[in-house]
């Protein structure tokens, strides 16, 4: 017998041979190139894309790639299906994202594809969470239709650094429970918001030399929120949540703000107030 025959006679051999459960469940991943799953990840958890940048400012401050790997981690350890970097997600990217989350300065600025994606994920319900400056840009109208306020890039808007007092808006509201009462970090004024944005916590902006320059000492300016409407053309209702500090790297390190920011990122994507930040992973573990 021929080799060519030898193979095809293996081939046939095979193809007769029955498939086990295990065989057909290989061949459907290999088949589609889906890669398992990562270790403890939790295959019906939020999906949630993390949208990073490079590190501005000084020692401590807006460290977004810091952020993006130890929050990557955090968000999987707390039931969340993580994908994300510096770059922003394409059309089909976000189409398998419930909620996107921010955490890079000056997001404002995107190409006009990025934009209509962006749009367009919008319309069909997902969510958004933007952290700090991430709603800075060229033109805060256009991050307004997003969530619900925008601050212009170059506009002295801001109070630096300083310590921050919360007034409580929505004391009923789960997101902010155990949330710390007093920060220093950096608050904004010159906001525009709409009656559809639902004030958590507010500030009195603190007389700083910067606050001084742009007029904004003594103004009471949400900075906690969050915000649900349909879009134009939208076929969905889509959620915002909104938190302005972030400025310093130790408060999105403390244990009692991370679940503040968890809880607000399940809302976003629609989920239970308290998927995220009260998950228990199942016992025993994948191998």
């Amino acid at each position: 017998m021929s080799f060519k025959m030898l193979l095809l006679a293996g081939a046939a051999v095979l193809a007769a041979a029955p498939a086990t459960a295990q065989t057909a469940r290989d061949y459907a991943r290999y088949d589609s190139y889906v890669a398992p799953r990562p270790q403890g990840q939790n295959p019906a958890g939020l999906r949630v894309f993390m949208l990073g940048g490079l590190k501005s400012h000084g020692p401590g401050a807006h460290d977004y790639p810091f952020w993006l790997d130890k929050w990557s981690k955090l968000l999987t350890a707390h039931g969340a299906v993580v994908d994300g970097g510096f770059s922003f997600p394409s059309a089909a990217q976000l189409a398998r994202t419930d909620v996107m989350v921010i955490y890079r300065g000056d997001a404002g600025y995107m190409t006009p594809q990025q934009r209509a994606d962006l749009q367009a994920y919008v319309k069909r319900g997902g969510g958004l969470v933007t952290l700090h400056d991430s709603l800075c840009g060229p033109d805060p109208a256009d991050m307004a239709t997003l969530v619900r306020a925008g601050k212009k890039h170059g506009e002295v808007n801001y109070t630096w650094t300083a310590t921050l007092d919360y007034n409580v808006v929505d004391k009923d509201n789960p997101i902010i429970a155990g949330m710390p009462m007093q920060l220093y970090d950096e608050a904004f004024y010159k906001l525009d918001f709409a009656p559809e944005v639902k004030p958590i916590l507010t500030v009195t902006m603190p007389d700083t030399p910067a606050a001084r320059k742009g007029g904004g000492v003594g103004q009471t300016i949400p900075q906690m929120w969050t915000y649900e409407h349909t879009a134009p053309g939208g076929t969905a209702p889509a959620r915002a949540f909104v938190w302005m500090q972030g400025h310093m790297i130790d408060n999105i390190e403390d244990a009692k703000i991370q679940a503040v920011m968890l809880r607000g990122i399940a809302w976003a994507g629609k989920r239970p107030v308290g998927e995220l930040a009260d998950y228990a992973p199942p016992q025993g573990g994948q191998h």
